[in-house]
């Protein structure tokens, strides 16, 4: 039935659920597990369960909760509204021993229930009337198909369950095997047609998404003059499966509108004969199809079988530019979350594509070198102009030392006009100096600032005359690359421009692979830093001036740093 558009979110409260969960989850590829954090671990932590399980809700993510099912109703309640709108919540015992579809009869929840059920080896407590006596949801059409109304529909069904006989009109191949009662006389009939429906209670009408209108050109009010091409002819707007356009209008943001607007794809294709200007009948010729209607600037075809968008032309090509953060899932922006899972392709260093995991099957991984950061770019563009969806990863912030900038040198440098059509988009991230200054306090509390000390792409005077300068402004510096067996000498050197301003008690902070296993935060200061406390994978956080610290009364040790938001010589706010 309904396919997901989302792969679900599995959210567990305590460590008793992680097996039962992670056996789910394999039944849905992309699939993650939501952990409480404190509680229990998994592949994204949060806070607060009512709060999450709304912002899942609300964001339209299948759920499967491992708690009381009252539990859940409670969280969503004040959000149910739109029993058509709402997506799959199931709840789940922690030991796998039950599993209760909730709410999404018209979203996939029973078939949810029935997966899981089958990989649990228990059965699922489906309690919907319609699907207990028929085995399917009537009011849940597979992919490809459209209920024309769900009241109708809902005493449509309400007469079938009281006994009256059905037929079916047009072709169904999913109802074949369904057991309804069925009469080839009945004055009920489940109807399969593009056809508007006439209002009629004895018909439960299903549109399947069979008709593709072509259009060159957008504008204010074509969505409702494609809407009226199709009343015109008596068709149904939900029988439409495709809007098509022209290849060469492809950046014109007006086109995702209309589209959205009608609830379809958007597609591009040339014209056929490379036609200029295109014309809407040679977009659906470029496309195969043989015979079609136009009138006022909008062709149809009406296809005898529901119509695959995928299969005609193109897509507008999605790249987006996403900071993974400091590497722990929790600390992964939902926006850049949510862009790996849209997308078909991933492309960054080896250890960062690794880093983005876990990634669904068919997703495809362009790992490569550290160093190939603007041919890594361009590869991403050619992926992204054949229709692609593409994530460039990085980690931390994708624009501080990484691949933001390569993105866009590679975009300005191109003279392509199938690169600059690719819908362009970055997703920020916990920058590794933001994760390592949380860890430790405030120490970015005032004017900071961040510096590469790596020469692969800039000269080393270039670093020295900038840390000398920053340096003297009393700016808080934050060193990304500091050392490398390459240039070991480099982080003493730049240690000595520094004391040439600071004092040697100046705060120090050291924050190796902050968010990922293993990773440390260590305080110390400016005299007593060496660079054997260093490597590659070390943030350096050097204070200014004003930078202090005090001891944790928390139990744990070691000193809150931080950097107050006046200066020494002012006297600090009120508030």
């Amino acid at each position: 039935m309904a396919a997901l558009t989302l792969p679900p979110a599995i959210v567990i409260l305590g460590p008793g659920a992680l097996e039962t969960a992670r056996r789910v989850q394999r039944c849905y590829p992309g699939a993650q597990v939501h952990a409480l954090q404190g509680r229990a671990e998994g592949d994204i932590a949060f806070r607060e369960l009512g709060a999450h399980l709304r912002a899942l809700y609300a964001s339209g993510t299948p759920v499967v909760a491992l708690c009381a099912a009252g539990i859940v109703i409670r969280c969503v309640a004040p959000l149910l509204a739109n029993k058509g709108a709402e997506p799959p919540v199931l709840a789940l015992a922690e030991d796998g021993s039950a599993v209760v579809p909730l709410l999404g009869g018209l979203a996939g929840v029973n078939v949810m229930a029935r997966t899981i059920g089958d990989a649990l080896g228990i059965a699922p407590a489906i309690t919907t009337s319609g699907e207990l006596r028929f085995g399917t949801c009537l009011l849940d059409p597979p992919a490809g198909y459209a209920l024309s109304s769900l009241d109708q529909g809902k005493r449509f069904v309400s007469d079938l369950l009281a006994g009256e006989p059905t037929r079916i009109e047009g072709t169904a191949p999913w109802l074949d095997s369904v057991d309804l009662p069925r009469d080839p006389h009945a004055p009920r009939a489940i109807r399969v047609s593009p056809r508007t429906w006439d209002g009629s209670r004895e018909a439960l009408v299903i549109h399947p998404r069979c008709i593709v209108a072509a259009v060159c050109r957008p504008h204010a009010g074509l969505a409702d003059a494609v809407r009226e091409a199709l009343a015109s002819q008596g068709y149904a707007s939900l029988a439409l499966a495709a809007l098509l356009a022209p290849a060469g209008s492809m950046s014109d943001p007006a086109w995702a509108d209309v589209a959205a607007s009608l609830g379809v794809p958007l597609r591009f294709a040339d014209a056929a004969g490379a036609i200029s200007p295109a014309t809407p009948t040679a977009l659906l010729d470029a496309c195969g199809f043989a015979t079609h209607t136009e009138a006022n600037g909008i062709a149809l075809v009406v296809c005898d079988a529901p119509v695959d968008p995928h299969a005609l032309g193109r897509a507008r090509g999605k790249l987006t530019v996403l900071g993974l953060g400091p590497g722990h899932a929790g600390l992964l922006a939902p926006a850049a979350r949510a862009a790996l899972d849209a997308a078909t392709d991933i492309v960054g260093y080896a250890t960062y594509v690794e880093m983005a995991g876990p990634l669904r099957d068919g997703q495809r991984r362009h790992a490569t070198d550290n160093r190939e950061e603007l041919q890594r770019a361009r590869h991403a563009f050619d992926l992204a102009s054949e229709g692609r969806r593409v994530a460039v990863v990085s980690s931390g912030d994708p624009g501080v030392f990484a691949m933001a900038a390569a993105v866009l040198e590679a975009l300005e440098a191109s003279d392509d006009a199938r690169w600059h059509a690719v819908e362009l988009e970055i997703v920020p991230g916990i920058s590794a100096a933001l994760a390592t200054a949380a860890l430790a306090g405030a120490p970015l509390g005032h004017d900071f600032c961040m510096l590469s000390l790596s020469d692969n792409l800039k000269p080393w005077a270039v670093i020295e005359r900038r840390l000398a300068h920053a340096a003297e402004a009393d700016l808080v510096m934050a060193f990304y690359n500091p050392i490398s067996r390459a240039r070991p000498w480099q982080l003493d050197r730049a240690l000595e421009i520094v004391r040439a301003h600071r004092s040697p008690q100046t705060r120090v902070v050291l924050g190796r692979d902050v968010g990922r296993p293993g990773g440390s935060v260590r305080h110390t200061t400016l005299g007593a830093l060496r660079a054997d406390d260093v490597d590659m994978r070390t943030m350096v956080i050097v204070g200014s001036s004003t930078t202090r610290g005090f001891a944790r009364g928390d139990g744990g040790g070691g000193e809150w740093v931080y950097t107050p938001r006046w200066y020494r010589d002012e006297t600090p706010p009120a508030d």
